[in-house]
């Protein structure tokens, strides 16, 4: 079975379980929503199948198997229909995985429509914001095609593509989206991309129907990190505020960087706590996967300044808070980022790049 069949599957809440055969350490990395877990890999690999045996899985319901590329899920598929279950491998694994996508929506005061794009192998998020027929798309990490058929299911036009910052857990989609659709993209001013782009500054504003995006720069995770306030009720804050942490500042730093980002961070993030408690804050990345339950991830601001602890500190404990929990650098950051300051897209398979889940929070 293919990603696309089992996310339409999933999205149409219907009659499946994914059994998911990985090591315990891949599975605690990421793994689908809902998906039931047996530490089968190694045994099956070598051609034992007893942990599958003991399982109680539903008879003449499907099963799909998932590994990390594919191949291993396939002999335990074959092994299950042999005892009468309704098997199937997920063609290409997890790695696969990774791109496949989910909905949720929201509306905030005034009219505005947030469409809410969830890549949740990675928990990336990124958005389709509309009023009236007009759409903007705010952080792409998929394909052009994903974006044009959720503004054609709807009738929106898109105006054009915004980055918060230079992704480093992802390849961006932006470019290719505004090359296809001949579309501006708009990107923090910064000197680190290699290619044409239209740049925003602090108080800059993004034009959307009868509203529009005040650019506010929230410097700390990058330099050029910025959020765009959504006066009707609504703040798309990247990778530097989330819902239950906030952005780490030293991907890419140079030496002693951190500490001077970490305190930059701090400022950018007064400057968002400050703004209407009941403003709805929009992320680039949730903490897990997404499951398909049409909920949107965002709480208000209230919500998130008492549920992240980060945020009550001075600043002195915050940047000495922050640096002590970094945690593992995402795999392959450098030559993402590499690839996305200059525009360019791989060669080879990009889901081998970018597997596994995103890693920018600190909590």
């Amino acid at each position: 079975m293919n990603v696309q069949t089992l996310r339409q599957q999933l999205e149409r809440h219907q009659p499946v379980t994914v059994l998911d055969i990985r090591v315990a350490e891949s599975r605690a990395e990421w793994a689908i929503p809902g998906s039931r877990w047996v530490d089968a890999y190694h045994a099956v690999k070598r051609g034992d199948c007893r942990p599958l045996a003991a399982l109680d899985l539903p008879v003449g319901a499907l099963v799909v198997v998932v590994c990390e590329m594919g191949a291993t899920s396939q002999l335990a598929a074959t092994y299950l229909r042999s005892k009468g279950v309704a098997a199937e491998s997920l063609d290409g694994g997890m790695q696969a995985w990774s791109l496949a996508w989910n909905l949720a929506e929201l509306r905030v005061a005034g009219g505005v429509t947030v469409i809410q794009v969830r890549r949740t192998g990675k928990g990336c998020l990124s958005y389709v914001v509309a009023d009236h027929d007009e759409a903007l798309v705010i952080d792409p990490a998929l394909g052009s095609d994903v974006y044009r058929e959720i503004a054609g299911a709807r009738g929106l036009k898109i105006l054009g593509v915004v980055d918060t910052h230079v992704h480093a857990d992802h390849l961006s989609r932006s470019r290719l989206l505004a090359q296809d659709l001949g579309i501006p993209h708009y990107l923090p001013a910064q000197d680190r991309v290699h290619f044409p782009f239209e740049p925003l500054r602090d108080g800059d504003r993004i034009p959307l129907g009868g509203t529009a995006l005040k650019v506010l720069h929230t410097p700390g995770h990058t330099w050029e990190s910025s959020a765009y306030h959504l006066p009707a009720g609504g703040v798309f804050t990247g990778d530097t505020l989330f819902l239950d942490g906030v952005g780490r500042p030293d991907l890419e730093a140079r030496a002693g960087e951190a500490e001077e980002r970490g305190r930059a961070l701090y400022q950018s993030l007064q400057r968002l706590v400050s703004l209407p408690e009941e403003t709805q804050v929009l992320p680039g990345h949730a903490g897990g996967p997404l499951p398909f339950d049409g909920v949107p991830w965002a709480a208000p601001l209230a919500a998130v300044r008492s549920r992240v602890p980060l945020l009550q500190l001075s600043e002195a404990e915050f940047v000495h808070t922050v640096l002590s929990r970094i945690p593992s650098t995402p795999p392959n950051h450098g030559r993402i980022v590499a690839l996305n300051e200059a525009g360019r897209w791989p060669e080879d398979d990009p889901t081998v790049l970018e597997a596994g889940a995103n890693r920018c929070a600190v909590a």
